[in-house]
């Protein structure tokens, strides 16, 4: 009987465990896949946000809040220096705009 049993363990461990590989693998595809494309309609986001208020010159405070929380989301994606030069523009923006309140 123990003779039995570990035969079937060494001959269905293998199968198991390449299966639970398999899983994981395609598991790590779909989430490679959605970071991927949150970061790619983040990084839209950030430039129509870029485009709108830098033609305006100002930027809302409320706006400026969500362009920061989007930014530090896209950096955390791996998002690339493009996005981070816009960041720099926002943040001047937003700068002179509350030097020009005071």
């Amino acid at each position: 009987m123990y003779q039995f049993l570990m035969q079937t363990y060494t001959i269905s461990l293998p199968i198991v465990l390449g299966y639970i590989i398999w899983i994981l693998k395609n598991q790590k595809k779909a989430r490679d896949a959605n970071s991927q494309g949150t970061m790619l309609l983040l990084r839209v986001q950030l430039i129509e946000y870029h485009d709108k208020y830098t033609k305006r010159g100002s930027i809302p405070s409320y706006a400026y809040q969500n362009f920061c929380e989007m930014y530090e989301a896209y950096h955390a994606l791996g998002g690339n220096g493009m996005v981070t030069h816009m960041f720099e523009e926002i943040k001047e923006l937003n700068l002179r705009k509350n030097q020009e309140e005071n």
